[in-house]
């Protein structure tokens, strides 16, 4: 790998769960690949084909010429109906198309990575025809990548991998998006405090402190006086953060002290992926 000393972690975690996902579904029978996933709408063959297409994009591939269903519950707005092309074009691919296009396509970006100079603040294309840099674009891959890969797990029932590199990724990621959920979604009072305590393959306690200007910011220093402690473990975090499970269904594995209103309007808004 030659890329910047800043990047080499997120390429890392991306090498890390993208071989883990080929090696998830190199075996799998035709069938399998039909199975649910936590992700909604989507299989195993729909996540595989969603990781597959956005490292097309990565590559500067065209996207498909494609024209979606109707009837796709789960595609609410442009962004989804943007991530459901690569998924629907590939709807009807068998078995070895799949794992042979997926071996190609992690042949392909690990070979851009290793040829890969370009500052972290250097321009790529993102999603929707927009910009951002190559730092964001490797952090969200890797995140991304990680997140399908525990989607597959779960459909699969191979379980593993949460305290790897791209559980750390996903931790800093989700926890980057706290503040919104606390002082703008689910609106904690001026002047307060809300402390996540995490214990599990990843372990952190956060508190978001919302200012008197009604701001929210994380850090990792406790509070004396929160409005509220939620304790969960990391799979349930994420889970909820990654909007595979709502919080009633997981109300057992989430221990509130305070207020109660609050907590519940923060597991609410706790979903921060599109």
């Amino acid at each position: 790998m030659t890329v910047h000393p800043s990047l080499q972690n997120y390429a890392d975690a991306w090498t890390h769960s993208i071989e883990a996902i080929a090696a998830l579904v190199g075996p799998l029978a035709e069938g399998d690949w039909n199975r649910r996933t936590p992700c909604p709408g989507w299989s195993v063959r729909d996540v595989v084909s969603h990781v597959i297409g956005m490292e097309c994009e990565m590559l500067g591939d065209p996207r498909p010429i494609h024209t979606l269903p109707r009837d796709l519950y789960h595609v609410k707005d442009e962004f989804s109906r943007y991530m459901e092309m690569q998924v629907d074009v590939r709807r009807h691919h068998t078995s070895p198309e799949m794992t042979a296009e997926l071996e190609y396509t992690i042949i392909r970006r690990n070979r851009q990575l290793r040829n890969e100079n370009r500052a972290p603040d250097a321009v790529v294309r993102a999603p929707l025809g927009k910009e951002q840099t190559l730092e964001v674009a490797m952090r969200m891959r890797a995140f991304d990548v990680w997140a399908h890969e525990q989607d597959l797990r779960t459909a699969l029932g191979e379980p593993g991998d949460l305290d790897s590199l791209g559980a750390q990724v996903a931790r800093d990621t989700l926890l980057a998006a706290l503040p919104k959920v606390v002082a703008k979604k689910a609106g904690a009072p001026r002047n307060s405090a809300v402390v996540f305590d995490v214990h599990g393959p990843v372990e952190f306690m956060r508190t978001v402190r919302v200012d008197a200007e009604g701001r929210g910011t994380v850090d990792g220093a406790p509070s004396l006086g929160p409005a509220v402690t939620l304790a969960l473990d990391w799979e349930t975090y994420v889970r909820l953060a990654c909007g595979r499970v709502r919080a009633a269904a997981v109300a057992d594995r989430v221990k509130v002290d305070g207020d109660q209103e609050l907590a519940d309007a923060i597991l609410r808004e706790f979903a921060v992926t599109p």
